[in-house]
C-alpha cells in the first residue's frame, strides 16, 4: 500500500484511505516527506493552477472529487 500525505481539511479522504489500508500522514506534519502521493484540497493553488512546490511524488488535487474517487485514483497509481 502507498504512503499518502493528506491535507488536514480532507478528513473524509484520510479516513477512506486508512480504511483501504494505506499509510496516511498529515501533509502539514514533518512525516509528510518521502510519501508516495500527496492529496491536496486545491484551495492553495494560484490562479494559473501552478504550485511553487517541487516533488517527485504524485500530487492529487481532490477538489471536486469524493473520498471514494480519491481512493480509487491512489489504488490505480500504486497497484502492485
Amino acid at each position: 500500500m502507498a504512503r499518502v500525505a493528506v491535507e488536514d481539511t480532507l478528513t473524509n479522504v484520510k479516513q477512506a484511505l486508512q480504511k483501504d489500508g494505506h499509510e496516511v500522514v498529515s501533509l502539514e506534519s514533518d512525516q509528510s516527506q518521502n510519501c508516495d502521493c500527496y492529496c491536496i484540497s486545491g484551495q492553495d493553488q494560484n490562479v494559473m493552477g501552478m504550485s511553487d512546490t517541487t516533488t517527485q511524488a504524485t500530487v492529487i488535487n481532490c477538489d471536486g472529487k469524493n473520498a471514494n474517487e480519491v481512493v480509487q485514483e491512489v489504488n490505480e497509481l500504486f497497484r502492485t
